[in-house]
């Protein structure tokens, strides 16, 4: 089964088939995989830079609306969208002399059930 096959089953599902965080304990290859994307998601900027992308009005954004909202340079602004795309957060688009980012929804969908916990699951403790 394909990782978007899992994110086409409900929740519980893809729970059954494919271990969670919060199910069972990954292996290596998921864990690192999975660091990359906390990683990308561990800097501010970046977390700024995919909450914009995810919420705009259909469904992407050109660099030149992006850089303007944060004070850095544009190699910076860059790098940032860079390393979200190498984690599979975010694809890009060249159209002329601008680049076009979208939210890959895969990946979030894939992030948020790795976090979440099979309804009728173990009981968690609290704090």
């Amino acid at each position: 089964m394909s990782k978007q096959d899992v994110v086409l089953l409900g929740r519980d599902e893809a729970a059954a088939c494919c271990p969670t965080l919060l199910t069972a304990p990954m292996d290596e290859e998921q864990a690192v995989e999975l660091a990359k994307v906390f990683k990308a998601l561990g800097d501010p900027v970046r977390l700024r830079l995919l909450s914009m992308i995810a919420s705009r009005d259909g469904g992407e954004i050109c660099v030149c609306d992006l850089t303007p909202a944060f004070d850095l340079s544009q190699p910076t602004i860059s790098h940032h969208l860079k390393l979200l795309k190498q984690a599979g957060l975010i694809a890009s688009e060249r159209r002329g002399t601008w680049v076009y980012y979208r939210l890959l929804p895969q990946s979030t969908e894939r992030l948020a059930a790795a976090l979440t916990r099979p309804a009728g699951g173990k009981a968690g403790t609290t704090a």
